[in-house]
């Protein structure tokens, strides 16, 4: 069965103007993404990974190229893409139910066609007896899971995860990316990760690209072999190939600093 393309970026270069002059942050960028692929963006510091975030959003507009979302050229947000930061942004005055719903709310859209959905999801993320609770009693794996609840909600087609597991401690970030891949995979939901974590992105993705920097253009993609995506992330780090594959990668950020880049974020 043909694999529809989802995301497409045709030949997307960026410049970021100030009052000290112009920026090359992205260069002849062409990048297709399939529908219920999870991608994930590595690189050095400066080779654009969240400026491309950006552009596939329609936050920024390309300075040259186009952003294409299932064959639509982006020119502004649209809710097919939902965006998770590395922040929770919750707001702390609105309970754990009225963050996740605040997408769908400001929609204008009438609370008894959303709340089951919300609840639904707050359920699957192990959230359902935190509905009523205040963003300040919740631990920081449970509010970045308020904060996938309140992306998934708006049922977006494509995912944008801007390190949504950096800010956490190492077992909670791996309890958490096993939670968001079989979310995700339940969901038939098409991802693209930015990490600075060559591991994580081997265990969670179906396909990485590494960018290069200054100005950000794509050095390689890399196919994750068949037995590691079918694992959930945790397991996927014990499968064989896992460890070759990691230093394949790290050898691509060991040849880009010798060649005058920077190591990894």
């Amino acid at each position: 069965m043909q694999m529809q393309t989802v995301v497409e970026l045709r030949q997307l270069s960026h410049v970021y103007v100030n009052g000290r002059g112009a920026t090359l942050a992205l260069e002849q960028i062409d990048l297709q993404v399939e529908q219920g692929e999870f991608v994930s963006l590595i690189g050095p510091s400066g080779c654009g990974k969240t400026t491309l975030l950006s552009l596939i959003s329609g936050l920024l507009l390309p300075t040259e190229g186009t952003v294409l979302i299932a064959g639509e050229r982006i020119k502004r947000p649209t809710p097919k893409v939902g965006y998770m930061l590395q922040q929770d942004y919750l707001f702390p005055w609105r309970t754990i139910y009225e963050n996740a719903a605040i997408g769908l709310e400001l929609t204008g859209k009438e609370e008894a066609a959303y709340k089951p959905l919300v609840l639904e999801l707050l359920s699957d993320m192990g959230l359902a007896d935190c509905a009523d609770s205040y963003p300040q009693q919740l631990s920081g794996g449970m509010r970045q899971r308020v904060a996938l609840v309140r992306t998934l909600a708006t049922e977006p087609d494509i995912l944008l995860l801007d390190e949504p597991f950096s800010a956490l401690d190492y077992q909670t970030k791996l309890q958490l990316e096993d939670l968001v891949a079989v979310t995700l995979r339940s969901r038939g939901k098409t991802a693209i990760l930015v990490t600075h974590d060559i591991t994580e992105a081997i265990a969670m993705s179906d396909r990485i690209i590494v960018l290069q920097p200054r100005p950000g253009r794509i050095r390689a993609e890399v196919e994750v072999p068949g037995n590691i995506r079918a694992a959930l992330p945790l397991k996927a780090r014990e499968e064989a190939g896992f460890h070759d594959l990691f230093h394949r990668l790290w050898g691509q950020f060991d040849d880009m600093e010798a060649k005058g880049g920077d190591r990894h974020e």
